[in-house]
Order: structure tokens, then sequence, then C-alpha cells
């Protein structure tokens, strides 16, 4: 069975843009294509991704370039529920939580994120890992 991701804004724009996480970026959606994992992301990342993205390449393109990337994402939603731990939660940068805590309510195997203040505020349940870790993973145990 695929493990199930959760991908931070920052990776979807890594590979979008052509960023410095691209070459892993790349591998994180090669492994969805090819079965090894499910990736998971809210609307909110949907925005934040068409924000940067409209800016860099156009509404246009920027329509084009997400409809291309939800053929291998799943957009999920966060229920009022969830917003209330989010906000409740140690974690202090809302955004961040508030796609945590929607991962762990989804039952998500990964949160994929560069972010080390949020990988030090995650709780077991859920791990917050770095794309090169994910792809150390599946390297060594899945593929």
């Amino acid at each position: 069975m695929a493990s199930k991701v959760f991908l931070d804004a920052n990776i979807l724009l890594d590979l979008t843009l052509k960023r410095k996480g691209y070459n892993e970026a790349k591998e994180i959606f090669n492994l969805a294509v090819n079965s090894y994992i499910k990736i998971y992301i809210t609307s909110s990342i949907v925005t934040i991704t068409g924000h940067w993205l409209t800016k860099a390449y156009g509404a246009s393109k920027a329509k084009e370039i997400l409809l291309t990337l939800l053929i291998d994402v799943s957009v999920i939603d966060t229920p009022h529920e969830i917003v209330l731990m989010a906000l409740h939660s140690k974690i202090n940068d809302i955004e961040d939580s508030l796609q945590y805590y929607t991962a762990i309510e989804n039952k998500l195997d990964y949160f994929i994120s560069r972010d080390i203040k949020l990988k030090k505020e995650s709780i077991p349940a859920l791990p917050v890992v770095s794309p090169l870790e994910l792809l150390k993973e599946f390297n060594t145990t899945n593929l």
C-alpha cells in the first residue's frame, strides 16, 4: 500500500518554480506517479501555490500547472473542529498548524516540509520529514 504524504507549499513551489529543491521535489512526484506514495494538500496550499505561480507565469499558465499537479495530488478539507484543534496547538505558525492537523485528521503517514521549527513542534502521531529524508526512506525500504 502506498504511503500517504502531505506536501507543504514550499515543496510544490520548488518544483513549479524550479527553485533550489527542484530535484528532490521532482523525485517525490515521481514516487507518486509510480504509485509508491499518494500526495495530499489542502485548498490553502493551492491558493498559496497559485499566487506565486501567477506572479511568475501569469494566470493562464498558473492554472495549467495546477491542473497538471492535481492529476497526482488530492486536495483534502480542513473541518471546523480541526481548525480549533490547530489553533489550540503548540504550533505558533497558524498556516503550519492548520496544514499539520489536517494531515493528522486524514491519517497521513508523513508531513513533508523543510521547516525545522515545525519539525521540532510536531507530535509522534505525524512525523515531519524533509524531502531528502522521505526519499532516503523510500530508496532503502520501499523500492
